[in-house]
């Protein structure tokens, strides 16, 4: 069903801009002063143009953006100049922002969990996006809103809208949001890291209806990220924000190629690049062929040794999340086979809802196992009790995918980084005060902060204090369930650095679980892919990405974006190609099974005829 938005002003000239922005800035008041988010920042907005912000957690990315809205805090103020159409957004009365918002401009937030409603359905949330901007009914408005389900491919839409939040995964709940943002084809869309809990695939699928949604409305995208790939794939200009304030702007396929701040240099010199185990694996074969005499780096990454402890081993292992009333049992993971041995990272990717989080939970005993086997340090999974895992949680940590609802929101963190201290080690006074600030300079978080509280920081700041409170005792086996998703690359490579220091030094197993393929090719000794549930690829980093088996494993690859505009574009028409290739392929394995069963139908039928005919005499 389409929508009228014939009401909606749009811009009679195309080169006038859908924004424009003058000397924005975004103050808070704490303790009787105003302290500066971001000064002095100006920017145009073109119609079909998106204008990447990226910047450090923390840099006012997000805050000058929520400015626009009229979604500052009450101790937040915002100064300048913001200009929709002829309409001036700072200071404008809230009555007149809810007309605006939704309608003319979408947000897409960071954490769906905290951003959606709890008590409502998702189907309900854009059913109401729907009916306050358009008169609709509701059966009309539930149609467009299982329309917008298909569109960002969620699931069983039939049967996901009337799901809440939690009943979806981190990527389903974010395909959710996008929906709903993009249910009234807004003229500018504002999308606050739009791709974080989202697999590469789904990924790769959204960002196309990004393009899609710019060139059919001529919609502009103010896109906020720290993954320098999707600026690369999406981004015609570029702003780098630091400590507030802008270092850097312009086009960015010039800044890519060519950027000039050193704060930008130092940006792109962190981003992950997808292929490092290609030259790790040439390295190896120039050695096999005598090409060099080289010796292999100190550092270089050594074979798991075969005798080496295992500490997790999954054996046919099945998890279900049980029925209610009428619905059925959910098979959310159906019989994976994995083992991960002392001192190994195995990287465990996957779409989102293909069982990798649910592995991740029930490892650390939060899920029970329904069939088959797991052992986690020694320790039976199947069927144990609350007081059998108790030992337990000294062995194991775990990293979670939203610091937004981890963290208990009463606590400061450093509370919460010293509760496992008190309640496994009984560490108090000094001693306990010292290890909290440890983890926090092991995480790059001022000591400082150890007395603020979760909502007072940002979004990358509270996963560094959540993997600040799981390394607190020094675990056998860490679970990472998406531990960068929310990290700018600068930090993200900071912190990668640590886990690669720690794991060295401490030698604990991990399995790491993540959507972003390159972050796992840098820290993963074996790479498993999971697709529906089931393991379909498990091997060495190098031979997986490099010649990946499965196919799912080639289109998961394919849709992975590299920090080079000029580079992605050409692996964006070679993935469409690929697609192309297996939809082709399907649809001759199709029509030969259809062939083949037409062919039995009709041997069937004359074996019945001739046994009719020969019992009649003929």
């Amino acid at each position: 069903m389409a929508i009228d938005i014939s009401d909606a002003p749009p811009p009679t000239d195309t080169r006038t801009p859908v924004l424009q922005v003058r000397d924005l800035g975004v103050d808070f008041y704490v303790d009787g002063t105003w302290y500066p988010a971001a000064t002095g920042i100006s920017y145009d907005v073109r119609p079909g143009e998106v204008l990447a912000i990226v910047g450090e957690s923390g840099s006012g990315k997000t805050q000058s953006s929520m400015a626009l809205m009229g979604l500052l805090p009450p101790n937040g103020r915002a100064r300048g100049s913001a200009v929709i159409g002829d309409r001036e957004l700072i200071g404008m009365p809230s009555h007149k922002l809810r007309r605006i918002r939704g309608k003319e401009i979408a947000m897409i937030f960071q954490e769906p969990m905290t951003a959606l409603n709890p008590v409502f359905t998702i189907g309900f949330q854009i059913v109401e996006t729907l009916r306050t901007h358009f008169e609709m009914g509701p059966a009309d408005a539930r149609v467009r809103a299982l329309e917008l389900l298909r569109l960002v491919e969620i699931p069983n839409p039939e049967t996901r809208i009337d799901a809440y939040p939690h009943q979806l995964s981190g990527g389903q709940r974010q395909r959710a949001m996008i929906a709903q943002a993009l249910a009234c084809d807004p003229k500018l869309l504002i999308a606050d890291e739009p791709t974080t809990a989202l697999d590469v695939t789904v990924q790769a699928e959204i960002l196309k209806l990004m393009r899609d949604l710019r060139s059919r409305i001529d919609s502009g995208i103010v896109l906020i990220t720290h993954d320098m790939g999707v600026v690369a794939d999406m981004a015609d200009t570029m702003i780098v924000m630091k400590d507030g304030k802008v270092v850097e702007q312009g086009e960015a396929r010039r800044l890519f190629a060519a950027p000039q701040h050193p704060y930008t240099i130092k940006l792109l010199d962190a981003v992950p690049h997808l292929g490092r185990s290609t030259e790790v694996l040439d390295a190896e074969r120039s050695q096999e062929s005598g090409t060099t005499t080289a010796a292999p780096a100190a550092d270089a990454p050594v074979a798991t040794a075969s005798d080496r402890a295992v500490v997790l081993e999954a054996e046919n292992m099945v998890i279900e999340y049980p029925g209610r009333r009428r619905t059925p049992a959910f098979r959310a993971v159906d019989g994976v086979d994995l083992t991960i041995r002392a001192g190994e990272v195995v990287g465990l990717v996957g779409e989102s809802g293909s069982g990798k989080t649910t592995i991740g939970r029930a490892v650390v005993g939060l899920l029970p196992v329904t069939s088959g086997a797991l052992r986690i340090v020694g320790q039976d999974m199947v069927g144990a009790s609350a007081k059998d895992l108790k030992p337990l949680r000294t062995k194991v940590g775990i990293v979670f995918q939203d610091p937004g609802s981890s963290l208990n929101p009463r606590l400061p963190i450093g509370e919460s980084i010293a509760e496992p201290l008190l309640l496994h080690r009984g560490l108090k006074g000094a001693a306990m005060s010292k290890a909290v600030e440890t983890l926090l300079d092991q995480v790059q978080l001022p000591r400082a902060m150890r007395n603020r509280y979760p909502h007072e920081l940002s979004g990358g700041q509270r996963q560094r204090v959540g993997i600040a409170r799981s390394l607190a005792l020094e675990p056998q086996l860490l679970v990472a369930d998406e531990p960068t998703s929310a990290l700018d690359v600068s930090v993200q490579a900071t912190v990668l650095a640590l886990f690669q220091d720690l794991q060295r030094e401490h030698g604990f197993a991990c399995l790491f679980i993540s959507h972003d393929l390159a972050v796992v090719e840098m820290l993963a000794d074996r790479i498993a892919v999971m697709h529906n549930g089931k393991l379909v690829e498990v091997g060495q980093t190098a031979q997986v990405v490099n010649h990946p088996k499965d196919p799912y494993t080639q289109r998961l690859l394919a849709a992975v974006p590299v920090p080079d505009p000029a580079a992605q574009q050409a692996r964006r028409e070679a993935r469409d190609a690929l697609l192309e290739a297996q939809r082709e392929e399907l649809e001759r394995d199709e029509l030969l099974h259809a062939h083949d069963a037409e062919k039995i139908d009709a041997h069937d039928i004359t074996d019945v005829d001739n046994e009719r005919m020969t019992g009649r005499g003929f």
